[in-house]
């Protein structure tokens, strides 16, 4: 690139969802409530496989991670976001930023891991019943998903370092509602070769391992499951991979498109945003309906759990 007048960068402006007041309010209620459906979905998910004493088991352990991360991850952004919504400052620190895009990374990251060992634990369940116990055990279960955590923000700490490392002097607007390798990288006037590089090769090798792991041990359950005699063997069997299998399409597929794709692609702004509102913001929300819907232990320790509450609350009127 050509010498361009170096000027430190000491802030970031987001530019946000839209600077339309006749449309930012409107957005801002609709991603409040959105934000707070998730917090309460995937916090009654918390709470139920923590009191249901049946719930104790590696799939709802797996489960219960889960729900943290869907209540971490648009923690990250969407706070910052509803205020820029209702103020005409959209500025974020220098600092700011890289921490919001350190833990968003991290997170991000962390939740792919943790689809691969969640559908590592279905194969093991429905290929190995009579050895599940034995092979995943509660030892093993913490140290897979201790594993997930911190390859999840070894790897973004990895990204941050490589993205902030680069020289920022030709616009401070960070063209996304938060902050976020690609849109930061695009700012830089200094060569983001390296950078690019880095998220292509060990995060195109981070993530297609996972996805590898996912698809080898769907191939396998559904090979087992259609060896299964009776319809309703079947359909058990099927029901309680369809959710995990569900949640990663849908996260899985929008990552990919946001990460794993060279950065000169990315000229639909508007599209990035779109894309990045599935994985960040509505799939987080969609996660407990999707398992509490279609898993009848769950939604047993749920309805349990809302009628303790119920009765307690007569008692104490």
């Amino acid at each position: 690139m050509g010498i361009c007048n170096q000027t430190t960068v000491t802030h970031f402006v987001l530019i946000g969802l839209s600077d339309r007041p006749e449309v930012r309010y409107p957005l801002f209620v609709v991603f409040t409530i959105i934000y707070q459906v998730t917090l309460m979905g995937n916090g009654v998910i918390l709470l139920a496989i923590g009191t249901e004493k049946k719930l104790h088991t590696p799939m709802y352990y797996f489960l219960a991670n889960l729900s943290l991360l869907d209540i971490s991850c648009p923690s990250v952004t969407v706070p910052k976001m509803l205020e820029n919504l209702l103020t005409e400052k959209h500025s974020i620190s220098y600092i700011g930023c890289a921490l919001q895009l350190y833990f968003l990374v991290a997170l991000v990251g962390t939740e792919v891991f943790l689809l691969s060992v969640m559908a590592y634990d279905r194969y093991v369940a429905i290929c190995f019943p009579l050895r599940y116990t034995l092979i995943i055990t509660k030892v093993r279960c913490v140290q897979l998903t201790a594993g997930t955590w911190v390859a999840g923000f070894l790897n973004s700490l990895l990204h941050t370092v490589s993205t902030f490392r680069l020289s920022f002097c030709k616009s401070n607007q960070v063209n996304q509602y938060y902050c976020d390798i690609p849109p930061v990288v695009a700012l830089s006037c200094s060569s983001t070769y390296v950078a690019e590089m880095l998220i292509l090769v060990e995060a195109g090798i981070l993530g297609s391992s996972a996805f590898l792991v996912i698809f080898i041990s769907y191939f396998y359950i559904i090979s087992t499951i259609l060896k299964i005699q009776s319809a309703e063997g079947k359909r058990k069997a099927f029901s309680t991979c369809a959710s995990h299998l569900l949640v990663v399409c849908l996260f899985g597929g929008t990552t990919i498109f946001t990460y794993v794709r060279p950065f000169s692609s990315q000229h639909f702004p508007a599209r990035d945003r779109l894309i990045s509102m599935l994985y960040g913001i509505i799939t987080p929300m969609l996660n407990p309906m999707i398992y509490s819907m279609r898993n009848t232990e769950v939604k047993g320790a749920i309805r349990r759990l809302l009628y303790q509450k119920v009765c307690l609350q007569q008692v104490e009127c």
